[in-house]
């Protein structure tokens, strides 16, 4: 029986809308520093938040320098470590821009950036399409706790977590808000779908 002082605890927020719209907005203008001007820049999502958020960095740094910034999408099911030990999931769509990758500064863009197995699978996944001159990394959330020699050069909020933590990043084109929430994995696996209906936040 689980007893009160074990009971998994429900997330909280980190972040809400606004500091989500915040942390788009900051790494866009540390992209457009660093990358002087962003004028090479390939912008690729990571299934699937990875996209919406890809995508939102896209439009702000089309408003930021005038040009539009060349955006795809990367899935990189089949190049994961974990296949075997995981249910079969659904293919989606690989989108490179016309232009391709060869010699240009491509950027992933994900969500959470945890064990790095995920990252590890998407530079496996560049390496079958084309060369970049380099390859970064933005992430929403760097909880730690990493497993390869990984590290995201734009992050927009990192966050301690221990092992038995679940991040949750919900955005409003897959889950109906934007937030960031943290709390017990025994909690998050059970209650997912509800929180993904619950437009209201256990405190």
């Amino acid at each position: 029986m689980t007893t009160p002082s074990s009971a998994p605890r429900a997330p909280h927020q980190v972040l809400d809308a606004t500091d989500v719209a915040r942390v788009v907005t900051r790494i866009a203008h540390e992209i457009v520093e660093r990358a002087k001007g962003a004028e090479d820049v390939v912008l690729l999502g990571i299934h699937t938040r990875g996209v919406h958020l890809a995508r939102r960095l896209r439009a702000k740094l089309t408003q930021i320098t005038g040009r539009e910034i060349p955006f795809g999408t990367l899935d990189i099911t089949m190049y994961r470590d974990d296949l075997r030990l995981k249910p079969a999931r659904a293919l989606e769509h690989t989108e490179i821009p016309a232009d391709g990758i060869d010699g240009k500064l491509v950027i992933l863009v994900d969500d959470v950036l945890f064990s790095g197995r995920t990252i590890r699978a998407a530079l496996d996944a560049l390496s079958d399409i084309g060369r970049p001159r380099a390859v970064q990394l933005a992430v929403m959330v760097d909880r730690g706790h990493r497993e390869l020699p990984i590290r995201a050069d734009y992050v927009g909020k990192n966050l301690p977590t221990s092992l038995r933590e679940a991040v949750q990043v919900q955005l409003a084109e897959t889950d109906g808000r934007d937030a960031v929430l943290l709390g017990d994995r025994d909690y998050a696996a059970r209650s997912s779908q509800a929180l993904a209906a619950d437009p209201e936040l256990p405190e």
